[in-house]
């Protein structure tokens, strides 16, 4: 069989935001594509880029190995492909051009892909794949392979002469246990291992359960695994978990699944085959507050090693929340909250500012949410206008200078709102420092005249100028709206 060349298009160092924190995940979609075509037979191999410092790095790789095919396999569980940011996609490009010059067959699948097929194409790929990829990647291998007709391969994109070919859609993989564990072994685990380290954070992998989110929120995009939701039997996680416990020394996860054990019973099955297999993680993952009320899941979620939770509370304003068809509501955040932490579990909310049709009303209702709840954690964005959603159909007639963020930092308002761009750029640093000031409260109750508290102290006395400067800011900033 001919040798494949997987890689994909996130450069960490790409994304200054990202590659500050210091906690790079390996690409989990590539490698399960990787593993997929080696059981049917491929010699496969991986570039990672993940921690490479740009695209010109795969020419020396593509010189040595002599590849047949390249195939820029993006990993569709991680949320920031989605973004389709501006430098992984120029990255893509280039990385195209320098297999294509060397006489590689090109296959493409991303999110960004997926969206601008077109775009792809037109710089040398020879085939997209269009969401979902493993399928309709093996068979079209085996149509170069066995040089017969793409017409009939569903999911994929292709010029035929000077015509453009779009196949439509394949249906979904319903039974996730018939891929192949991910190619673990392709991955310089210590690499990672390394920089999550030298950043002072206990190393983690990056698992998924299942594939897609049933939920409508209006806002979210879901290019690649769509608007269903499957799931891997408790059985085989659990074998991945031994084999990367074994293999490589590792206890904690980041079960990056869009939304975590909805199945019913399944948490509980996950639970009681860790048990059987006398294995014991720590894991996060990332839920919906309506999700997270029972407590008997809340106790098989705690007990089978659950850690830390990131909720998609999104607003504090139940009219943003209704207008992005968010299906929650500003108490069951509330309740889940005080659920979890009284477990023990650590709480963190992600908070979206800028949705459409937001005031400051809506806006001071955020902050009261966040220090009246008083989550462990927050990450806070601005609203991104994604392909594919309503919320994307209303704005993209103000979309044609930007319609895509540079890297994950970038925060512009794409669209016209009730504030300016300068606005949110330093609400979004303002709610961060509000925050955290906040904290440094709680630590001074808590602690009193002690270390700790002397600590949380001189945090108050760093952050409260600050606060003030921002305040002043966000006042001129508004004028200007």
């Amino acid at each position: 069989m001919s040798k494949v060349l997987f890689s994909h298009s996130y450069y960490y160092r790409l994304d200054s935001k990202q590659w500050k924190m210091g906690t790079p995940y390996p690409p989990l979609g590539t490698i399960y594509a990787a593993s997929w075509m080696r059981e049917n037979g491929y010699e496969v191999g991986l570039f990672d880029v993940c921690l490479e410092h740009g695209p010109e790095e795969i020419i020396g790789i593509l010189d040595q190995q002599h590849p047949n095919y390249l195939v820029l396999y993006d990993d569709g569980f991680n949320y920031l492909t989605k973004m389709c940011l501006t430098n992984m996609r120029e990255a893509a490009f280039k990385m195209i051009r320098f297999a294509k010059e060397r006489g590689c067959k090109v296959i493409v699948s991303s999110s960004d892909s997926t969206d601008h097929f077109k775009k792809y194409l037109d710089q040398g790929a020879d085939v997209v794949l269009l969401g979902e990829g493993e399928i309709s990647l093996k068979e079209t291998l085996d149509a170069f392979e066995n040089k017969t007709s793409l017409d009939e391969i569903q999911g994929i994109c292709f010029y035929k002469e000077k015509d453009l070919i779009h196949t439509g859609k394949r249906p979904v993989l319903k039974d996730l246990d018939i891929l192949p564990q991910p190619a673990w072994d392709l991955v310089d685990v210590e690499a990672y291992r390394q920089i999550w380290k030298s950043n002072g954070h206990d190393f983690a992998l990056n698992i998924a359960t299942t594939r897609g989110c049933p939920y409508k929120c209006n806002w979210c995009a879901k290019p690649i695994y769509g608007q269903r939701y499957n799931v891997r039997s408790p059985q085989r996680v659990v074998q991945e978990i031994q084999y990367l416990q074994k293999e490589f020394g590792v206890r904690k996860f980041w079960m990056c699944d869009d939304i975590f054990g909805l199945k019913p019973g399944w948490v509980q099955r996950f639970r009681d085959e860790l048990q059987k297999a006398d294995i014991k993680i720590q894991y996060k993952i990332q839920s919906r507050a309506d999700l997270l009320l029972k407590e008997d899941n809340i106790d098989a979620l705690v007990d089978s090693g659950l850690y830390e939770v990131w909720i998609g509370a999104e607003s504090g304003s139940q009219d943003i929340l209704d207008a992005m068809d968010k299906g929650t509501s500003i108490e069951q955040i509330q309740q889940s909250t005080e659920l979890l932490q009284s477990k023990g579990v650590r709480v963190a909310y992600f908070l979206q500012f800028g949705y459409l049709g937001e005031t400051k009303e809506d806006i001071e209702s955020t902050i009261e949410m966040l220090l009246n709840f008083m989550p462990d954690d927050i990450g806070v964005s601005v609203s991104y206008p994604l392909p594919g959603t309503k919320f994307y159909d209303k704005v993209k007639s103000q979309l044609s200078q930007k319609a895509n963020w540079e890297d994950s930092d970038d925060l512009a308002l794409m669209f016209q709102n009730t504030f300016n761009q300068d606005y949110y750029k330093v609400l979004h640093r303002y709610v961060h420092k509000v925050f955290r000031n906040a904290q440094a409260d709680e630590e001074i109750k808590k602690h009193g005249i002690s270390i700790p508290g002397v600590k949380a102290w001189m945090k108050k006395m760093y952050y409260q100028p600050i606060i003030a400067r921002y305040e002043q800011e966000l006042q001129k900033s508004s004028n200007k709206a």
